[in-house]
């Protein structure tokens, strides 16, 4: 592992991640955390996203849309993808203190409906510290390589994933990586890469601002149409419909293309989902 910009393609293709990647100062960090909960705080009880998550929230607020478009981030995302480089979603993943919250180990391109595992990934950048004992994420080295499990349905309660997925496989923790980051840095990890968190047991927030990136190549091969925002170089395909960036927070214009991206999104991620068991 390194966080060092000449190794990062090359950890990112053998192992399926890398990190720990430098992104923010302290002093960015407090200000997007700062604009994070007062705007968290408007909410209100309004829900944006699966779970009580804040999906997508880069369609809907400025600090978030400022923030896919970090230059030191799309600098590192690049050096895996290229110059041409579109987020198709972001979710801030807060796990509250002492709180049950857990994700089983899964692979998320077994629901996506992205086309090319090689050309998308996931930014994970911590907005707080993210340590064992508040539920970091962990990963499988290498299982990227393996295809696509099968996984169950679980919906197990507590369980932050929409249908609660769980991949057929058992794992050894001594095999596996603890994710752990300071405030401000990255893990990028494969679509295919095994991975998984576990609940928060500190007494402090767990705070992470998620960003998957792909390239205009790939396709979304599960709903008829999609949406997916350019934020560096250009989109020669246009597979993706293009969503604006939101000029004001919560706008009505960008609360309508939010909508329209979670509709989507809904018909992609439940495809042959019967729901829970009886």
């Amino acid at each position: 592992m390194s966080g060092t910009l000449d190794t990062l393609r090359e950890d990112f293709l053998e192992q399926g991640f890398a990190f720990p990647v430098d992104i923010l100062t302290p002093q960015e960090v407090e200000e997007y955390r700062s604009e994070m909960e007062r705007l968290e705080a408007r909410l209100g009880d309004m829900r944006i996203g699966y779970k009580d998550q804040l999906n997508y929230p880069h369609i809907l607020f400025r600090f978030a849309n400022k923030l896919v478009r970090s230059e030191k981030l799309l600098d590192a995302v690049g050096k895996i993808l290229g110059g041409d480089i579109m987020v198709w979603s972001t979710t801030i993943f807060i796990k509250e203190p002492q709180t049950p919250s857990f994700v089983s180990w899964h692979q998320d391109l077994r629901y996506w409906g992205l086309s090319d595992a090689g050309g998308m990934l996931s930014a994970w950048l911590a907005l707080s510290e993210v340590t064992i004992e508040n539920g970091c994420m962990r990963f499988l080295p290498g299982s990227h390589k393996d295809g696509i499990f099968e996984h169950d349905d679980t919906h197990a309660d507590n369980n932050a994933l929409t249908r609660g997925q769980r991949a057929r496989v058992d794992i050894s923790e001594a095999d596996t990586v603890p994710v752990c980051l300071e405030p401000g840095q990255m893990s990028l990890h494969h679509g295919q890469l095994l991975h998984s968190s576990t609940p928060n047991n500190s007494d402090k927030r767990r705070i992470g601002f998620v960003t998957v990136y792909i390239k205009p190549s790939i396709r979304q091969t599960l709903a008829p149409k999609d949406y997916a925002m350019l934020v560096r170089g250009s989109d020669n395909f246009e597979h993706f419909i293009q969503v604006p960036p939101p000029e004001e927070d919560l706008s009505e214009a960008a609360k309508q293309w939010h909508k329209r991206v979670l509709e989507v999104q809904d018909e992609v991620l439940y495809v042959g989902d019967k729901g829970p068991a009886n």
